[in-house]
């Protein structure tokens, strides 16, 4: 459903209105997948009684039975991976300003209208930023799967939620209504997941591959779950939190296309510094230029920068073949290329990334690189 393609087709261009109007898509997405439209349908929830979030004891915000939706900068939220989310909300800005501040101007009556139906169910007032991840705020939006709306839902999860679809009279075009019936999904979801990311990630796939992805790992964590969960999906709880952070802290910057480099996201973050060796590129004809790397702060030793060098790939690689073909630590290459996930989401500046490998490593990486190639479409093939 979505930002879709978000990061797979999903981080691709920024679209105008125009173009939302003729090609309901999301600002990050695509549009939804077949197999994410099996899996979405309401029917694949366990059973439900007694779990809608509405039932579950007060949280510490006051808010009932729910956690606060986390943005960029929370440090104690995102522990040892702030410093990656706020490097991606920069670039997811600097990619889709367009996108967004047509989005902005035009979203003060529906964001009226899902406000106050968050507000009466006592929901977080970020989780509205869900529908612009999903549809651009369009209610006439159609997904390739037949999603429908400004959230995009399918016929069986719409009607599940007590909505009416019909030729003549599909409600979920109706932004109240509609709302009301995401909301309604969404608190069922909360209800099993008790986390928002976790929830979002549910929103996207359906609950199925979510819950798979926690019994495989043990952890209701979704940094934990994430490399277990499509591709599509990591990348639609990415752009969700980007374009929340975005609307709710950074909207001042939409229009400049650029967050500044010295911004402190809340008061957890040391000014970053930018990458050595980044590249400045262009965006278009007249824009403001960006780096090749997402600003964040440099953690290589000079040792470090002494045995690194640079091989450029057009093709996504999955990591854990490259440390293991060329016998390299997994955790260190994952450091060095601490921007790799942009590329992986399509939300890299250029079609091209200029891979961190050890100079001694770079025949062997050259040797294997075309099968590497190889096993890793396939692997990527196996988790969309």
């Amino acid at each position: 459903m979505q930002y879709k393609r978000i990061i797979y087709t999903l981080f691709i261009s920024a679209v105008s209105v125009a173009a939302f109007a003729q090609q309901p898509a999301a600002i990050i997405a695509n549009t939804k997948t077949d197999s994410a439209a099996k899996n979405k349908s309401v029917s694949t929830l366990p059973h439900t009684k007694g779990l809608l979030a509405s039932n579950l004891p007060p949280a510490a915000d006051g808010k009932k039975g729910y956690s606060h939706v986390p943005l960029a900068g929370e440090k104690s939220y995102f522990g040892e991976k702030n410093d990656y989310v706020n490097s991606f909300v920069r670039k997811y800005l600097e990619l889709h300003y367009n996108t967004l501040g047509n989005v902005q101007g035009r979203s003060s009556t529906p964001f009226s209208v899902i406000d106050d139906v968050l507000e009466k169910k006592n929901m977080p007032k970020e989780l509205k930023y869900l529908a612009v991840i999903e549809s651009a705020l369009n209610h006439n939006a159609v997904s390739s799967a037949g999603a429908v709306g400004p959230w995009q839902l399918m016929k069986t999860t719409a009607e599940m939620m007590g909505l009416t679809v019909t030729r003549k009279n599909d409600e979920r075009k109706d932004m109240l209504k509609s709302t009301s019936a995401a909301t309604k999904y969404l608190e069922l979801l909360y209800g099993q997941l008790n986390d928002w990311l976790l929830v979002i990630a549910a929103y996207n796939s359906g609950p199925v591959p979510v819950q798979k992805a926690i019994e495989r790992t043990g952890s209701h964590s979704f940094w934990d779950i994430k490399p277990y969960l499509p591709q599509e999906t990591q990348g639609h709880v990415l752009a969700f939190i980007a374009t929340a952070s975005i609307f709710e802290n950074l909207s001042k910057f939409i229009n400049l296309g650029s967050i500044p480099v010295d911004f402190k996201f809340g008061n957890e973050e040391e000014p970053p510094a930018p990458l050595p060796g980044a590249l400045a590129v262009p965006k278009e004809p007249g824009a403001k230029p960006i780096t090749t790397s997402p600003v964040s702060k440099v953690s290589w030793t000079d040792e470090e920068l002494k045995n690194m060098t640079m091989v450029r790939i057009t093709e996504p690689l999955f990591l854990d073949f490259v440390a293991q073909d060329i016998n390299f630590d997994k955790k260190t290459l994952a450091r060095w290329n601490n921007d790799y996930d942009l590329f992986i989401y399509k939300t890299y500046p250029t079609p091209y990334y200029n891979l961190r490998i050890p100079k001694d490593k770079l025949e062997t990486f050259l040797s294997k690189k075309e099968d590497m190639t190889k096993r890793s479409k396939l692997y990527f093939a196996t988790i969309k």
